[in-house]
């Protein structure tokens, strides 16, 4: 009975979860062809930096959404591999930077505005659903970073679009771009140490 009544109880609380991890999956994958599409058509390493952000990130929700019915140790274990998949796409973003420098295109900075400004609500709506849960486990706070990451290359994006229509040039375009990818990293390396962290805590209650 104690058992029966701890599962309906853990159940009734991954319930608004799952709905809020559904409902940011969904937006992120949105995102990610809207910002793809401009970001090709602009020419904007920034933009295309932030889709491939937004597709990581949906990546990363479905992953949360898989697992959060799992056990404890197993959402922490999961948090390894999200980080490990962040870490992929900066590389990535990084490597398309790269490109960009040999392949200079002067991006266009209006659409850069336009898309980021569109991305930007979408990911504050998305970082404030997931806020409460940030500190609940590795698996919910590493969806929070990543909503929380989108909102600062968001922002990114918007500086670059600002940087490009002042200046005429493609550098600070390519700037964000690369800054886009070392915070991913940056979040992805946390989220590796806390996921260590709480692994060496469970062996030690074993």
């Amino acid at each position: 009975m104690s058992n029966g009544c701890c599962e309906i109880d853990e159940e009734l609380s991954h319930g608004p979860k799952r709905k809020i991890l559904w409902i940011v999956l969904v937006l992120n994958l949105i995102m990610f062809f809207v910002e793809g599409i401009a970001g090709w058509l602009a020419q904007s390493n920034a933009l295309m930096a932030d889709a491939l952000d937004m597709l990581g990130d949906a990546v990363i929700y479905g992953f949360s959404l898989f697992v959060i019915q799992l056990a404890p140790i197993w959402r922490t274990r999961s948090g390894i591999l999200k980080a490990s998949i962040m870490s992929l796409f900066a590389f990535g973003i990084l490597g398309s930077a790269i490109y960009r420098v040999s392949n200079q295109v002067i991006p266009v900075a209006s659409t850069m505005g336009i898309v980021g400004s569109m991305a930007l609500l979408i990911n504050l709506f998305c970082a404030y659903l997931l806020v409460r849960f940030r500190e609940d486990d590795v698996n919910m706070r590493s969806a929070w970073l990543c909503s929380r990451n989108d909102v600062l290359a968001n922002l990114g994006v918007l500086a670059a679009a600002g940087g490009v229509a002042w200046t005429g040039s493609h550098w600070p375009d390519l700037a964000v771009g690369v800054i886009i990818a070392g915070l991913i990293l940056q979040s992805s390396f946390g989220i590796f140490k806390d996921a260590r962290l709480e692994l060496k805590n469970h062996q030690a209650h074993l």
